[in-house]
């Protein structure tokens, strides 16, 4: 039996403690930490949890009866607090954004492997069954080379969303859409194809006037042998329409599950190959669905991984990857020219400090409220439809 923490009870912290009540043979949560302590009473209350209620994670260092922590804190405290209890001896599951820089990335997994301890980063759109099974597609080389990658990582914010204190902030956020929602599509591309070697990029703040961050950027990647990649992350698109499409040199396919494959007429015009297509169809309607999706298929993951004394399927080096292409369309934009991957340690964006040196204040943050009400939040699509 793991006995889990939760830091941070803010809107994401629901997600994760359903994820562990379903586990009630593997996992009980003994205690809930927050800078606001009647915050994490409220949440024990709702979830009718017989917890612990701290005001700091430092309280908690020291205990060996707690060995899985959840870091659900905004982004700019998730380093720090990951290391420490790493450090301490505990299994850590990090809400995305890893951190805001890459040093910080380095500086966690380098603790984890000293200690160790399981290190997960939550990515928890790799666990529903339009996007796994997407992944076994690909995997299978049956829609061959892939020419073209289409990311469309849309979402709607209203204009108060960024009047909380640390958001819109690149001190506490670390950035904005880029980082914060199309992160989860950016993990998912890194999965299905690896980093690209260049990418460009443009950002904007178009509807969003009390935030420093962006709400809207437009990256274009480079592959190997000419193929391209087009990444929109935005928070100002209604209807939060959300997909992931590949072409590839025979097929198309895409989560939602959507294929379609041609063949060349003689005068190169297409004509649909309907053989290729129900090929691909049956091989995605025979796969298995997950047991388990979503947070709650993550939680089962890293469960079954600290069990078996093996790798989460989603390990801190993954979430460096989605922090370096994050970070590269970062550079792009604000420095107007296309950047090679890897980037260095030397770089100037390696740094929080360096981008914070870098990166362009859209508008000034000038309203600051210390809570929202306690309101269901939209955590994306489940690319079923």
């Amino acid at each position: 039996m793991l006995n889990v923490a939760i830091i941070g009870t803010g809107n994401i912290s629901p997600a994760h403690i359903d994820a562990y009540l379903a586990f009630p043979r593997q996992c009980k949560i003994v205690a809930l930490v927050d800078i606001y302590p009647e915050k994490a009473k409220a949440k024990a209350e709702k979830h009718g949890l017989d917890v612990e209620i701290f005001d700091s994670h430092k309280a908690l260092l020291g205990r060996e009866d707690i060995h899985l922590i959840s870091v659900c804190t905004p982004p700019y405290v998730h380093a720090e607090i990951t290391i420490d209890f790493l450090k301490d001896g505990k299994n850590v599951v990090v809400e995305k954004p890893m951190a805001a820089s890459l040093e910080e990335c380095d500086a966690m997994i380098e603790v984890a492997k000293q200690s160790g301890k399981t290190l997960s980063v939550i990515a928890q759109n790799r666990f529903r069954d339009p996007v796994m099974n997407l992944k076994h597609v690909l995997d299978t080389g049956k829609i061959g080379r892939i020419v073209h990658a289409q990311i469309d990582s849309f979402w709607w914010r209203g204009h108060c969303y960024y009047d909380l204190w640390w958001r819109g902030c690149w001190d506490k956020e670390g950035g904005g859409c880029t980082l914060n929602h199309a992160v989860h599509h950016i993990d998912m591309l890194n999965w299905m194809m690896g980093l690209p070697n260049k990418v460009t990029s443009v950002l904007s703040n178009a509807a969003h006037d009390n935030a420093e961050v962006e709400d809207i950027s437009v990256a274009v990647l480079q592959y190997d042998k000419g193929t391209l990649g087009q990444i929109t992350s935005s928070v100002i698109h209604h209807g939060e329409e959300q997909q992931i499409i590949f072409q590839g040199e025979k097929a198309r396919v895409s989560a939602p599950w959507k294929v379609y494959a041609s063949t060349s007429k003689p005068n190169g015009f297409p004509e649909e190959n309907k053989e290729l297509m129900e090929e691909l169809q049956t091989y995605y309607d025979a796969l298995p669905h997950l047991e388990h999706e979503s947070h709650e298929g993550q939680i089962d993951n890293v469960l079954r991984a600290i069990e078996q004394g093996i790798d989460p399927l989603i390990t801190g080096e993954d979430g460096r990857a989605t922090i370096e292409l994050i970070t590269a369309i970062y550079k792009a934009g604000f420095e107007e020219k296309t950047v090679e991957l890897p980037l260095s340690s030397e770089d100037d964006f390696y740094t929080l400090h360096g981008i914070l040196k870098n990166v362009k204040h859209f508008y000034e943050k000038e309203k600051a409220i210390e809570n929202f009400a306690d309101i269901d939040i939209s955590t994306g699509s489940n690319y079923s439809s």
